[in-house]
């Protein structure tokens, strides 16, 4: 898949007004999550934060960055995107690349790999899993930045000036498809087909699943709870676990770990999914002004608990004179059935699963971090 043809289609799946959560481990997580991470990161040997410096530090992204200071004083999702990437150390955006290291070091040397392969490892880790595990940030990035632009059919006056919105869209597709264009240039220089197979189909997945999701965050929305984890796993999941699979081909492991090493990074993701989405519902207080997805977690399970019927019931009554939805109240009936406890016992299911599949690999230090990061998306 080419950045154009990610560029269009991510057209189809903006969010309503650019307010979408971002929440591909990009969500501001407990502080057992963040620990979890920070204490991963010295195994590894340097922080993330590496995600594709050569990229970062081009020229062509030096000229993007200027122009996206154009968008400073507006309420353009972009400039907020940006700012997460510079001020806000909480997000732990380079989650993804953190684990691919980290699975390729508890995996170890493949037994059937070549000695020049094992000539070109550094703190047994592959330099072509490093360079995955950067690429793999890049196309995480690249999609929380197309996930940025503005659906110019719902703006308002409030939403701020036509003009920056415009301009602010045309930024997010530019620096989108540019970090994918660097993405897909890495990706062929590995010179692996197999891989460059996963992670393309990873892509293609991931396009689906903001598709999906988009189709799906209204109030009339009517997923059940297998068609939300299929939707979820494409744009949530499919990118961390194929990641993790590719990173076995790499090291030459056979089928057995590369299917581990998939199913690990799929539960994991899932896992921090759900928590992400449980956070609005398990932290908040009575009467706090709260906001979340249609197709969050806890959202979906309520609704389909108590039945179409009375969810629109539901919404009635917690409208307001404007007829503007009250997320406060449409919070609390959320939390007043078990749609919350559900989602909480299928992120322990998905973070148990994440831990059984570790399992299969040696006991390392670089396991037991991975252990810590899929036992953090089980605490609330």
């Amino acid at each position: 898949m080419f950045p154009a043809t990610w560029s269009r289609l991510s057209h189809m799946a903006l969010s309503s007004r650019g307010r979408r959560t971002l929440s591909l481990f990009s969500s501001s997580a407990p502080s057992n999550w963040s620990k979890a991470v920070a204490d991963a990161e010295k195994i590894v040997g340097y922080p993330t934060s590496f995600m594709s410096l050569r990229c970062l530090l081009s020229d062509e992204l030096s000229n993007v960055a200027i122009q996206v200071k154009r968008l400073v004083g507006t309420q353009h999702p972009l400039l907020h995107t940006a700012r997460d990437f510079v001020f806000d150390s909480r997000n732990n955006l380079p989650t993804r690349g953190l684990i691919v290291l980290l699975l390729s070091k508890a995996a170890g040397p493949s037994h059937t790999a070549s000695d020049l392969l094992a000539q070109d490892t550094v703190s047994g880790i592959h330099t072509s899993q490093r360079n995955l595990a950067e690429i793999t940030e890049l196309i995480h990035t690249a999609f929380l930045v197309h996930r940025g632009i503005v659906d110019l059919k719902e703006w308002t006056v409030s939403d701020g000036p036509l003009k920056d919105m415009e301009f602010g869209n045309k930024i997010a597709v530019l620096s989108g498809d540019f970090l994918l264009a660097n993405a897909c240039t890495g990706l062929a220089q590995l010179n692996n087909t197999k891989v460059v197979e996963l992670i393309s189909s990873a892509i293609g997945d991931v396009v689906q699943g903001i598709y999906n999701e988009n189709t799906s965050n209204t109030e009339e929305n009517s997923l059940d709870v297998k068609a939300w984890e299929e939707h979820t796993f494409l744009s949530h999941g499919a990118l961390l676990a194929k990641s993790c699979q590719a990173a076995m081909e790499l090291a030459q492991h056979d089928k057995e770990a590369q299917s581990m090493a998939y199913t690990f990074g799929k539960h994991l993701s899932m896992g921090h999914k759900l928590n992400s989405d449980l956070l609005p519902f398990v932290k908040s207080s009575a009467g706090e002004s709260a906001t979340f997805s249609f197709s969050a977690a806890p959202v979906v399970f309520h609704r389909q608990i108590v039945g179409q019927e009375r969810w629109s019931q539901q919404l009635q009554q917690v409208k307001t004179r404007r007829n503007e939805l009250d997320y406060s109240k449409l919070l609390a009936a959320v939390k007043s059935e078990k749609g919350v406890s559900t989602a909480m016992d299928l992120c322990c299911y998905h973070g148990n699963k994440a831990l059984e599949a570790i399992q299969a690999f040696p006991s390392s230090e670089a396991r037991s971090a991975l252990e810590n990061i899929a036992s953090a998306i089980t605490k609330f």
